[in-house]
């Protein structure tokens, strides 16, 4: 690709809401970048959302109105996708449109978490991605976090080392619940909280398993098993809270997806040993707020982070009132009490890591170390383990018979 490197790249933003504001913020601590575009589907968003980058000091970004007009725009390099689900391969067939048509001049996208709600979307994505000539990134902030980072280069380069690889890695994400109505709608987001939420726990797993320098691909899926449960929100009164909060369009007593999800997944390394994955996610968690517990075990070591055990605590006795807001953790739940702070939710979450590998890799024309490859392989493992639950026993990889599964919950209404 001519033109290599860019001394700055310049990025549109598809999406401008709450995974789109923790990016912004991400990108404050990333050189060499400018967000200079934005289309989203609502006026008043798309210029909160202009405002918000020259507010932050990351660039002139022009609001527009059209994903046609985002993408031909000759100030703009690369592409995050940052929609909702059941938008994103429609935003990547535009995209792939007008530069094999030659109206646009994007060289590369990124595209957030979960990359689609099938494995034949996530393939579809991937297809289009590399016919148009685009390098790809698949933005999993999970395995940028700055726990991840610090904690696999320990456990490898001192214990591992000198024991012998790891062979177990639990990965748990927990919280109240998600933000927006089409997170709970099983058709538009593609399942419940599996899809949702663990999309992250089974592939910072796979990353803490795979041996620095290693392929994700050195690590073979054997198996996986899935467990789905309704735990709290089909309850009469939770699901009148949906309703009560998101209108119609969410139907809790009716069109439930699951609020729970447990995944066990046995994996082979390149020399034969036997690897485990164990992964839980949940919407009815009521805790201080978003809470990562993350695992990493090995012949005579292990590696433990949680979220809500920061260093920075701070209380507020029942006089201290004030208005409902998450200025202390992401999901916050309470206003008053001992309250854990994070004093960098993007650095500790990984998105600046993230937006700073992805910048400089396509700034480059590098391949990153999470590619639309990688978002296949977890589409592929959550489907799995959606077919699991269905059939209540275990999935043996590989399995073609998963193409074109849709989970119960996304047949919903489909």
């Amino acid at each position: 690709m001519t033109g290599l490197p860019k001394q700055r790249l310049r990025v549109g933003f598809v999406g401008s809401g709450f995974i789109a504001e923790f990016h912004l913020k991400g990108m404050l601590g990333v050189r060499n970048v400018d967000v200079t575009g934005v289309f989203s589907r609502k006026a008043e968003n798309r210029a909160r959302f202009a405002s918000r980058v020259a507010e932050l000091g990351l660039g002139d970004c022009t609001s527009h109105d059209s994903l046609e007009s985002l993408v031909n725009a000759d100030n703009v390099d690369a592409i995050w996708i940052l929609s909702p689900n059941y938008t994103r391969l429609d935003v990547m067939r535009t995209l792939h449109a007008e530069v094999k048509a030659g109206r646009s001049k994007v060289i590369a996208v990124a595209c957030e978490k979960p990359l689609a709600r099938t494995i034949a979307e996530a393939r579809e994505m991937l297809r289009l991605a590399e016919d148009a000539g685009l390098n790809h990134g698949y933005l999993e902030n999970q395995v940028f976090c700055t726990p991840v980072i610090r904690g696999k280069d320990i456990i490898w380069r001192r214990a591992a080392s000198a024991t012998g690889r790891p062979y177990l890695a639990r990965a748990a994400e927990e919280h109240s619940g998600a933000h927006e109505p089409w997170f709970w709608q099983g058709d538009k987001q593609g399942g419940g909280v599996l899809s949702d939420m663990m999309c992250h726990s089974v592939e910072v797993a796979r990353h803490l398993l795979t041996k620095p320098g290693a392929p994700r691909k050195s690590l073979t899926i054997k198996q996986v098993s899935g467990t789905v449960a309704n735990l709290k929100w089909t309850r009469p009164n939770y699901a009148d809270q949906l309703r009560k909060r998101f209108g119609s369009e969410v139907d809790y007593r009716n069109r439930p997806s699951e609020d729970f999800a447990r995944g066990t997944i046995l994996l082979e390394d390149e020399d034969g040993n036997e690897l485990v994955i164990e992964a839980t996610t949940s919407w009815a968690y009521v805790g201080a707020g978003l809470r990562i517990q993350l695992e990493l075990l090995g012949p005579e070591y292990a590696m433990e982070f949680n979220s809500l055990n920061t260093g920075l605590k701070i209380f507020m006795s029942r006089e201290v009132k004030g208005e409902e807001g998450e200025d202390l953790v992401e999901k916050q739940n309470a206003e008053q009490g001992l309250m854990p702070v994070l004093e960098d939710e993007a650095g500790v979450y990984g998105y600046t890591d993230e937006n700073r590998h992805m910048v400089e890799c396509f700034r480059k024309g590098e391949t990153p170390m999470e590619t639309f490859h990688d978002g296949l392989a977890v589409v592929e493992i959550l489907m799995g383990l959606y077919r699991s639950a269905e059939i209540s026993g275990s999935v043996s990889f590989p399995a073609p018979e998963l193409e074109n599964y849709v989970p119960v919950v996304a047949r919903i209404g489909a």
